[in-house]
Order: C-alpha cells, then structure tokens, then sequence
C-alpha cells in the first residue's frame, strides 16, 4: 500500500468499499459514475482485492483504487497498514455496497464519519452496527439497488451507466488476435466457469450450443476460460461441438473485457464474466439456478435471462448445492434465446442499411 496525496480543492473525499467478486465489481461501477456525475471535484478511492483492480484502475470515474490482499481482515497488521493509510487521507464519506463485515470495517476504519450501507437484511454480519447510515433495499436489480446508496447522499435515481474502462495496450493486443485468428465475421462466446459449481451448466450442452450458432445462425463460438480446471472444460466443448468452436486465449481481465466487447452474444452462468459482457452492450443469454434472474441477470432489456426455477435457501447452502437447478434449463430454450437476438441484431443491421 502506498500513501496518495491529492489537492485540497478535491472534496468531497469518497470511499467505495466493494472488496470481492469481479462481478460485484462490475455491478458497483455505476456508483463511482454516479458519484463522479454529481460531484466532478470529488476524491473518489475504492477499496478491493486484487482481483477486481485490474478492471477498476483504468475507470475513469476513480482517482485511486486500493488493494488488500485476501483475507485481510484476519491480520492485524494488514487491519492496521489499511487503517493508517485510509486515515491518512482523511474520508468524508464511505459507500458500502458490499456490507459484509470486511467492507464495513474498511469503511470504520477510514475515519469517514458518513457511512452509508445497507441496512438488515441485505446488511449482514456486522455491516448495520458499523454503517452509521442505513438505506432500505427496495430495487429488484442489485445494479440499481447499489445505487439506492447514494440517496443519501444527494443522489437520487441516477442511470445505471458502467463507463467500463479500455485499456489500450489489451485493446490492441486482442485487435491483433482476431484479425490473425477470428477473421471478420461474427463470434459468440460461450463462459461454462462459474464462482460456485451450483451455477454451473453441463458442458455437453454448451457444445451442443456451438454446433447450433455454427451450423444452423452461421456464428463461431470462441470459449472463455480462467485457470487449468476451466482450461480443460472449454477444451471439452471444443472438442464436442463439430468444429464450430475455438479455444478462447490466455487472457487478463483487460484482455477478456477488450475480446468480450468483439463478440455479437455471450452465453453464460451468473458469473463475473457474463455481467462484463452486460456492462460492454453485448447481448447475453444468461442461465440461472441458485441466484434470481431478476436480481443478478445481465443488466439491461437487450437480454435473455434463463431460468427453470430458483433453487433457494442461505448463501452458504446455495453455494454449496448440486447444480439441479441448471441442469433443468434446456439446451432449446438457450438457442431459442440465441435466434431472438440474433434475429434482433440482423433487424437492425438491415434498418441501419436501409437507412
């Protein structure tokens, strides 16, 4: 952790306590773009681990993003490094759309005397005693419902804009991998990982999916991986799917962002990747078992959310589910989503001729 100095003008000084999970992340970032809209001379800092700071240095809406390591919060040491570096600053205000524990004690302990998180119960564990200023959930979508935080703060009903930042060095480098390897026609990208094996969806039918977009909508599939377990699935699919898909590359998350914002559809799970694709405009199919498709579906009408039936209870049991509930959605009802949005990307492509 390194001490940052800003200008006096900056003000208000605002920190974002969003630690864990890239798609959380990524649902968050409309905070930052609100906050940023609202207030232009603002210092707007986001606390995360480091798997998300990859996607949140670039943002245009954040000043200063930073990073600890996981499990921080069971290491006094890493409590206090946090603490003197937030104090240095000093916050006005902490946001805290996470409102677990972890992010409600980096909010504590930045010394923001305004901290506004949810209250019980979408507030958990310790979140409500150490916010100090509680707002009610009342929105279906958790984009939208992040963005019920900002209320208040003078923010009401602000866009869900993602701003989702380019970075020019990946931009370039998957630029030349599809010139060399996907040509110029369409691609779709097919996502089987998931954070939790309950969200997972079988992977002979994600094969079946590829040989559909290829033989029957004309479309590759190009299959996203992350880490050796999800290597050997996607290698799976490929070898499934007739021909009509492709091994993704090694990417990092400015790299899959740059190759997602390529691709005509993404087919996945509810998982980091898929809301990527939502936060890029690319149409999703999206499949969902043990999380609602209206809570944590892609954000926005362009897109088909899945789902047979919600295969509920606690966070840790649906975590550690079966994954039945995705195992219930048929490969029909996705390429029947697959042909709605093609069928709608081709209406607009002859509109745009047309015109």
């Amino acid at each position: 952790m390194t001490m940052t100095s800003i200008p006096a003008a900056r003000s208000p000084r605002i920190l974002i306590c969003r630690l864990s999970a890239i798609g959380d992340c990524v649902l968050t970032m409309p905070v930052a773009v609100a906050l940023r809209n609202r207030y232009p001379q603002a210092w707007i800092s986001w606390v995360t681990q480091s798997a998300g700071a990859a996607l949140l240095k670039d943002h245009a809406a954040i000043d200063e993003v930073i990073t600890v390591p996981k499990g921080w919060i069971k290491s006094p040491r890493a409590v206090w490094r946090l603490r003197r570096q937030l104090k240095a600053m000093p916050y006005d205000w902490a946001v805290d759309p996470q409102s677990l524990t972890k992010s409600s004690l980096a909010a504590r302990i930045s010394g923001a005397s305004r901290r506004v998180g949810f209250a019980a119960d979408q507030g958990r564990e310790l979140a409500p005693w150490f916010n100090n200023e509680l707002v009610n959930r009342t929105a279906d979508h958790v984009a939208e419902a992040f963005l019920q935080l900002l209320q208040p703060l003078g923010i009401e009903n602000p866009e869900v804009d993602f701003q989702m930042p380019v970075n020019p060095a990946a931009d370039q480098a998957i630029q030349n991998y599809c010139e060399t390897q996907m040509g110029t026609g369409r691609f779709a990208m097919l996502n089987p990982g998931a954070g939790w094996d309950s969200r997972l969806w079988p992977l002979e039918r994600y094969a079946q999916v590829a040989s559909f977009l290829g033989g029957s909508e004309g479309v590759s599939s190009l299959v996203a991986w992350a880490g050796e377990r999800e290597r050997n699935w996607a290698e799976q699919i490929v070898a499934e799917s007739k021909g009509h898909a492709t091994l993704a590359p090694d990417t990092s998350l400015p790299e899959l962002v740059a190759l997602t914002r390529r691709a005509s559809l993404f087919v996945s799970s509810d998982t980091g990747p898929m809301h990527i694709a939502a936060a890029v405009d690319v149409p999703c199919v999206s499949l969902h078992g043990t999380t609602r498709a209206e809570h944590s579906g892609p954000y926005g009408k362009q897109h088909v959310r899945l789902q047979a039936y919600y295969q509920g209870g606690t966070s840790r049991y649906r975590r550690g589910a079966s994954n039945e509930a995705m195992r219930a959605i048929p490969v029909e009802w996705v390429c029947q989503s697959i042909r709605e949005i093609l069928g709608r990307s081709d209406q607009s492509m002859n509109s745009a001729d047309a015109a």
